[in-house]
């Protein structure tokens, strides 16, 4: 099956498929389990696609509606493939008073992806963020762990030509 949103198909191996069985058998029977193996699942893939869900659904007996309802519920859980690099711009309110709308713009179009999104070499993933906790920086973006602030329209540039 194709990521709609990258295009790139889903290629999930043997090994990773076994280790997921482990995880459903080690929390089978055990009542309110689901978000453990969740989490443990996109441990073991780096996202949940459809494709997983499905396969815990059929090995737990829980209907695919209500692993979907809890894996697009929580913020902790992506849906789509995650970049080596994940770019988040902060729109809180800080920021966004100093432009940062537009520079989540720019990196968007430079990037050629959206929120969510991952760049179909799978080098870089875009997020938007309410707050980092570095106001007194705004406008603020993040690589990674790399913390960048006070953005100029040049600086997002060469930040992103950096990665």
């Amino acid at each position: 099956m194709v990521n709609k949103k990258t295009n790139v198909p889903f290629t999930g191996t043997k090994v990773q498929e076994d280790m997921l069985l482990n995880v459903i058998n080690e929390h089978r029977g055990v009542k309110g389990s689901l978000i453990s193996v969740l989490q443990k699942t996109q441990d073991i893939y780096g996202y949940l696609p459809l494709e997983v869900q499905k396969i815990i659904s059929e090995n737990t007996g829980i209907p695919l509606e209500e692993i979907y309802g809890v894996t697009s519920f929580y913020a902790q859980f992506s849906l789509n493939p995650k970049g080596k690099y994940t770019v988040s711009c902060c729109l809180g309110t800080a920021c966004y008073v100093k432009g940062a709308g537009k520079f989540y713009e720019q990196i968007s179009n430079e990037l050629g992806i959206s929120t969510g999104e991952c760049t179909p070499d799978g080098k870089f993933s875009l997020e938007a963020c309410r707050c980092i906790g570095a106001c007194g920086l705004a406008p603020v973006m993040t690589v990674n762990d790399d913390i960048y602030g006070r953005l100029t329209s040049e600086e997002v540039e060469k930040i992103l030509a950096k990665y």
